[in-house]
């Protein structure tokens, strides 16, 4: 097979070796461990010799396959994949740092992570420094002798902040620190944080990448020297994602290139749709050209992603009144899904923060985060239309 691929192909095209029953679509292997031909080849695979599969704690073909696959699509060379996302996201760090270091991290994060940096990293005299994601200043202000790793997350969750990926590459390597980035709103098709210097990139496969709210998982993909160290806490800490939900995700992502091509076509619609409404007071888009970060936008992401975010003049009795109304729309945490989910950040995903906290990232109380799915979208205004009037 050609070495040079384009991402769709790769996806579709990138499927563990065949059996022997010359299967068209991978099998699923449904199995905990795997044997050996010898007490020899046995113990040359725990010397880490050879390439025989263990256990499937450590390695399973069908996770393997899956792993395989967004390493190709993320451009690089080696990966491990999760039970969840924010398994993931935990990894991310917990593998790579140590007590006494301190990490440099962009404000704009998702309320779980916010919980890793503030209520459990510290318990292990691990500290942290939130800085502007939109400005660079503010990063080299944060830098310490103890600072080991710049960590973002591009677009935001849920205020769709954009972190500049050139400069934040230049920033990490300029001053020696690992560059890790959650990618989960834009997927490797719409963005390649490795392409810019990123050390480690992250996504919570839950979301596009199943992209049908079926299943669980996470991935991790790296360079060689970051991935050694985060495959060997992983495998050793047990967050494995299962071979079932692997595969799952795996014959996903066949389809993801052309879903999120729609995906993003039905956002952006809905997003200059909105920006005409009186009851909505703010549209948040990466590709609305009133986006303060427009520009960088066009330069680092291919389209603008499935989330659309708004704020509604009426404050949280606004939200409440269009989460309460609408039809087709489904009310949940989850996002990434073909049916649109309508979320109230505030009081949900990003509850736990406070009301300070929120502000400082650009939640309000009257922000609604919307996962454009694959309806119509005329069906979509219409229903939207439902809670949104007085």
């Amino acid at each position: 097979m050609p070495k040079k691929l384009h991402p769709q192909t790769q996806a579709i095209r990138g499927q563990m070796e065949k059996t022997g029953f010359r299967e068209h679509s991978a099998p699923l292997f449904l199995t905990s461990s795997f044997t050996f031909d010898s007490a020899e080849s046995m113990a040359a695979s725990f010397r880490g010799e050879g390439d025989g599969i263990i256990y499937s704690r450590y390695n399973n073909p069908s996770v393997d396959e899956l792993v395989a696959k967004v390493c190709a699509l993320e451009g690089l060379p080696a990966g491990f994949a999760t039970g969840s996302g924010m398994a993931a996201v935990f990894a991310s760090i917990a593998a790579l740092v140590q007590q006494g270091d301190h990490i440099i991290a962009t404000r704009a994060l998702f309320g779980s992570t916010h919980q890793i940096l503030t209520s459990i990293l510290p318990k292990w005299g691990v500290r942290f420094t939130y800085v502007d994601p939109e400005n660079p200043e503010t990063w080299s202000a944060a830098l310490r002798p103890e600072t080991v790793m710049f960590l973002t997350e591009t677009p935001s969750n849920p205020g769709l902040k954009l972190v500049d990926l050139k400069a934040a590459g230049k920033f990490s390597k300029d001053n020696d620190l690992l560059f890790v980035v959650d990618n989960c709103f834009a997927t490797s098709i719409i963005q390649r944080p490795a392409d810019y210097g990123a050390d480690l990139v992250t996504h919570s496969a839950t979301k596009w990448m199943d992209g049908q709210g079926r299943v669980l998982g996470g991935l991790l993909v790296g360079t060689e020297e970051v991935m050694e160290k985060v495959t060997f806490f992983c495998r050793h800490t047990g967050p494995a994602m299962s071979p079932f939900n692997a595969w799952v995700i795996s014959k996903s992502l066949e389809t993801l290139h052309v879903r999120l091509a729609a995906h993003c076509a039905s956002a952006l619609k809905l997003a200059e749709w909105l920006t005409d409404l009186p009851m909505v007071k703010a549209v948040h888009y990466p590709y609305l050209p009133s986006h303060p970060q427009y520009e960088l936008a066009r330069r680092q992401m291919t389209a603008g992603g499935g989330i659309v975010t708004f704020e509604l003049a009426g404050g949280i009795e606004a939200a409440n009144a269009l989460l309460n109304r609408v039809e087709i729309c489904t009310r949940s945490s989850n996002l990434g899904d073909t049916r649109t989910i309508l979320t109230h950040p505030a009081t949900t995903t990003h509850s736990k923060l406070t009301p300070e906290e929120r502000a400082s990232v650009g939640i309000s109380d009257g922000l609604v985060r919307m996962s454009v799915g694959l309806e119509h979208v005329d069906d979509l205004k219409t229903d939207l239309l439902l809670g949104l009037q007085p």
